[in-house]
């Protein structure tokens, strides 16, 4: 959960504004409305970058392709506990199971629940980080005043509550990680907000008279959103990492799921037998997870300039 406590814990006393800028590394222009081209190019140059998202697309594509190529996580193959060999590239489980064909079907609940609990959370933060820089005042504080009460909630205590109450099917698994990282998320969008207040075009369009729904959306948000890019990124890893981690404690999914976090579980009374059955999907989770990271990472670097 050191991800997850990283991302919540993130700029908690956010009182000064150039402290703020700091702390998110922003550096942005008066006029830029989006990340120059030649930004994507050095993205592309970079190559933790390059080998990262490879590594990302090739689980999204197992996630959504994996029944394409006719693989069966759930069928019975006669060997047990049989290890890596031509017919059986990651061996075999305690079932006799394919151990290849259950950690790409596994991608496909990580990549479900991650990436739609991290859109929650990004939407929601953001708009509530976009209000309170924007509004200032009363509002502002009633929003971080809130946010600072629900970041004292621990982590583990509070999905197993949300979990204990509504189930751990994906829907609830969803809301409750967009409700978890809403508050970092707003908090560094906030302070992104309180930079751009004191720029010329944002004096400018309230000057004219344009609606504070139009500054907020689209004056403001252009400037800030490589800051919610990068958050959204870290959010998707974060969500990946706890679904795993409550399909490990038996909170989320259930068998015969192929669900990286419960083939753990699962073979964790393996690891000398059968090593196999164990280490193939947790490399599973730690590259998805470290790739997202090192992704968010270059995005930072990159765009700060």
């Amino acid at each position: 959960m050191a991800l997850t406590e990283a991302v919540r814990g993130s700029d908690t006393a956010i009182d000064d504004v150039d402290t703020d800028a700091a702390a998110v590394g922003i550096r942005s222009g008066a006029g830029s409305r989006a990340p120059r081209p030649r930004r994507w190019g050095a993205l592309l140059r970079r190559p933790t970058f390059l080998l990262s998202a490879v590594i990302v697309l090739f689980w999204v594509a197992a996630a959504v392709g994996w029944r394409l190529v006719g693989l069966e996580p759930f069928a019975d193959s006669g060997a047990r506990l049989s290890p890596p060999s031509a017919d059986h590239w990651f061996g075999t489980d305690r079932i006799g199971r394919d151990v290849f064909a259950r950690v790409l079907a596994g991608a496909e609940p990580a990549l479900l629940v991650g990436p739609l609990g991290a859109a929650l959370a990004t939407v929601l933060g953001s708009t509530l980080g976009l209000i309170a820089g924007y509004r200032r005042g009363w509002v502002d504080q009633l929003f971080m005043r809130g946010f600072d009460v629900f970041l004292t909630l621990p982590t583990l205590i509070f999905l197993l509550v949300i979990v204990g109450a509504f189930g751990g099917s994906p829907p609830t698994i969803i809301v409750a990680v967009g409700i978890l990282f809403a508050p970092g998320i707003a908090r560094i969008v906030r302070a992104a907000v309180l930079v751009e207040m004191g720029k010329q075009y944002v004096t400018s369009a309230r000057i004219q008279g344009e609606h504070a729904v139009r500054i907020v959306f689209r004056e403001l948000l252009p400037n800030v959103w490589p800051q919610v890019l990068v958050q959204a990124t870290l959010s998707v890893a974060g969500a990946i990492f706890i679904s795993s981690s409550l399909s490990f404690l038996g909170l989320a999914s259930a068998p015969p799921s192929p669900d990286w976090g419960l083939a753990v579980n699962e073979n964790r009374t393996y690891l000398q037998a059968a090593w196999w059955t164990l280490a193939f999907p947790t490399l599973a989770i730690a590259s998805l997870v470290v790739s997202l990271n090192l992704i968010a990472d270059n995005f930072r670097e990159v765009f700060r300039r």
